[in-house]
Order: structure tokens, then sequence, then C-alpha cells
């Protein structure tokens, strides 16, 4: 167990030790206090509340978490076999399992700290310029909810659910990037799934097959499950759904990716 959190820690160093990695927490940082400053000092006064720019923060920038971490993903197992390394970690006392996991293990790991610190950040700096007062229905009603929850605890849920999607697409990415061995194959068709697949799972979701509800794209927004309690984005098709379909697809995707990887011959 000791070794193989050794080989963790082996593999956040690599993440960490380039300067990207750093860069895309700065970007991170920056685009957070400069949004609330100008939403602050704009005429009229800014936003309604600390939450309600808190929820237009996440919605904007939560997509450079996911894009950021795609970035890393495609290139944790892609990049050891454009520059010969991956031999050298295969010639060492670990299984294939254990390296690949302890790749796996490090970008979420990463995904999870810039994931923590949006959180952080939009919450301590809105609160700080907006307040994070006000009548709860008022607050709620400007984040687009009915439900009998706190803002806190509304946000909370938000970001489970976007992390949720951001974890999909992630473990997307990591798949093409161990199957393919291509950085850029992973990084590209991994966008099309974050920028492109609301628009596309808007249009299927308006034919009338029942095949359409098992299609992973539909299920990636589950905030939308937020709005008002037992809202279906299609009939039948309710939050238990979405995530039984989801850990379907996310138990496919990391058999494909373990089995890839296990079998293949990089000897040369």
């Amino acid at each position: 167990m000791f070794d193989f959190l050794q080989l963790v820690a082996n593999e956040n160093l690599k993440i960490y030790r380039r300067v990207r990695t750093w860069i895309m927490f700065g970007i991170l940082i920056l685009l957070v206090l400069a949004i609330s400053l100008i939403a602050n000092y704009m005429p009229g006064g800014g936003a309604s509340s600390g939450w309600a720019m808190m929820m237009s923060e996440t919605q904007i920038l939560f997509m450079f978490v996911t894009i950021f971490t795609v970035v890393v993903s495609a290139e944790t197992v892609a990049g050891e076999f454009t520059s010969g390394t991956i031999k050298l970690l295969l010639i060492r006392p670990w299984s294939r399992s254990k390296i690949l996991l302890s790749k796996y293990i490090s970008v979420m790991l990463f995904a999870f700290a810039l994931a923590a610190l949006l959180f952080v950040l939009t919450f301590g700096v809105n609160a700080l310029l907006f307040g994070s007062g006000g009548a709860r229905a008022d607050v709620l009603s400007g984040l687009g909810t009915t439900r009998d929850i706190s803002p806190f605890g509304y946000m909370l849920a938000y970001y489970a659910f976007e992390f949720i999607s951001l974890i999909m697409i992630v473990t997307v990415s990591f798949m093409i990037s161990t199957v393919f061995r291509s950085g850029g194959l992973a990084i590209g068709l991994s966008l099309f799934f974050l920028m492109g697949g609301s628009v596309v799972s808007l249009l299927l979701m308006q034919l009338d097959y029942a095949w359409i509800d098992y299609l992973l794209l539909i299920h990636l927004d589950l905030t939308t499950y937020l709005t008002e309690p037992g809202f279906q984005i299609r009939d039948g098709v309710t939050l238990g759904f979405s995530l039984a379909v989801l850990a379907v697809y996310y138990v496919l995707i990391i058999a494909v990716t373990w089995l890839v990887f296990n079998k293949r011959d990089v000897a040369t």
C-alpha cells in the first residue's frame, strides 16, 4: 500500500512540477477576481447577491476546470508513450494496473483541487464584495431553484453534480489517451463532449425514440435536476436513472482503458 501511495505521489509530482499547471491555477484565480471586481464596480450596483454572483461565475469557470483537467489527463498516458518514458515505468516492480490507477487518481486529485479552489474563491470573494445575506426564498429564486434547501447546500449540490460530469468527460479523455496514445485526439473529442454535447443532446431529446434515453450525452448535465423536486429531462428519465446510466458508461470506459493498457505491447 505504501509503495502505491509513493507511485501516486510520483504522478502528482509530474503534474505539479510543470509550469503550465501553476498557470492554470493562476488563470482561475485571476478570472474569479476580475469578474467579481468588474461586476462590483459596474454601473447599476453589480450582482444582486454574493450567491447569484457565485452561481454566474461557476457556470462560466467550471468549464475551465474541466478543460484544464482534460489537458492534464490527455497527456498523462499519451505523453509517456510520446516521450518513451512508459518503458521505464513498466520495467519497475509495479503492475500495469497500479501504474494506470496511480495516473488516474492523480488526475482526479488535480480536478478536485481545481474545483475546491474555485468553490472557495467564488464563495469568499463574492461574500466579501456582495454579501451572503438576503431572504432565503429570494436568494434561491435567483439561483433558479424552488427546492427547500439552503443556498450553501444548493451550491454544494451544484458543484457535486458538475464534478460528476467532469469525471465522465475526463475519464473519456483518459481512455482515448490510453487507447490511441494521442493527447490531441483526447483533448479534441473531450472538448466536443463538453462544448458541443449540450447542443447535440437538446436536439436528440426532441426525438421520440426510447434508445435516446440511454445515450451518454443527454445525461452529462445533471444540474438541470436541481431546478425543482421531481424534475425529469425526458418522460421517465429521473436523476436516479441518469446516475445509473452514467455508472454503466463509467464502468465500460474504465474496463476498456484497463484492458487495452494491460494487453498492449509497448516494447516498440
